[in-house]
Parts: C-alpha cells; sequence; structure tokens
C-alpha cells in the first residue's frame, strides 16, 4: 500500500511539474514584430484572443469550416499562405482541418497548457497561435489534421 501512494504522489509531481515546462520556441526570430496595442487595432477582438493569446474559437462557428472553393488560406494577422485548399478536408471537428502545410510557413511547437504536450501551430512570419495538430488525418496522405482556428485564417480565392 506505501508503495502505491508513494507512486501516486510522484505520478501526480510528474504532471505538475510537466505543465510548468518552458515552451519550446525556436530562437529564430519573427520576420513580424508588433506590440500589443498594434496586433489589438489591426485585428478584431477574436482574432486577437486566438492569434495573439492562443486562444480557441468555438466549433462550427467558422466561415472556412464548409468552405470548398479553391485558393489558399493565409494568415489572418500579416497575410503568409498556410494552407492550400486542395489539402483540406471534413474532420467533422467543427473547425477547418488540413493534412498539411504550406512548407516552411508553419512553425510546430509544444503547448502544455492542459497539463500534456500539444503540438501546436504557429505562423512562421509572425508567431499567431492557428491550432493544434494531431496524428488521426487522412491516412492515405500525411496522417496529419491540422485543427486550425477559422478566425486565424483568411481565404485568397484562386483566380480562374
Amino acid at each position: 500500500m506505501t508503495k502505491v501512494l508513494s507512486l501516486l504522489i510522484m505520478a501526480c509531481l510528474f504532471f505538475s511539474c510537466k505543465g510548468q515546462e518552458p515552451q519550446t520556441k525556436e530562437s529564430k526570430p519573427y520576420e513580424i514584430v508588433k506590440t500589443e496595442s498594434e496586433w489589438k487595432s489591426q485585428l478584431t477582438e477574436m482574432q486577437f484572443y486566438v492569434l495573439r493569446k492562443e486562444g480557441t474559437e468555438r466549433p462550427y462557428t467558422s466561415e472556412y469550416n464548409d468552405n470548398h472553393e479553391k485558393g489558399t488560406y493565409v494568415c489572418a494577422a500579416c497575410q503568409n499562405p498556410l494552407y492550400e485548399s486542395e489539402h483540406k478536408f471534413n474532420s467533422g471537428t467543427g473547425w477547418p482541418s488540413f493534412d498539411r502545410a504550406i512548407k516552411g510557413n508553419i512553425r510546430i511547437d509544444v503547448d502544455y497548457k492542459l497539463g500534456y504536450g500539444r503540438r501546436e501551430l504557429e505562423c512562421n512570419r509572425c508567431g499567431g497561435h492557428l491550432g493544434h495538430v494531431f496524428n488521426d488525418g487522412p491516412k492515405a496522405s500525411t496522417g496529419q489534421r491540422h485543427c486550425i482556428n477559422g478566425v486565424s485564417l483568411e481565404f485568397k480565392k484562386t483566380q480562374e
């Protein structure tokens, strides 16, 4: 009984400390750096909450969740091209989902806010929070699901 109790205490300590670990931000600075007040004046309240404060929009609220037009999804804060429409799929989660990003335009960091590590997606140009990446995407392609807050995106339709 003492061993079980000791293991339980050690596990609790481990997981409570894990949430306090610093995030592993890359040393390369972002190309676009602005003050909080500059971002607030440029973005809507919801965009600021998601992109700059790492918030999450409610599921099924994004106009892009059911968008099937051809084009490119760009960062709403800095216009960095992030996702091509051909890599978008319906994940059934209520958020726009993609199986891959445009190479080199996204950073992946580790987020411990829920007490365990999740892979967080950020715009590589301005550092805006986009969403998270999971390994439950289409197995026929990358197997990844980039679960993106639609409010962090703008859509640029392909000119035909």
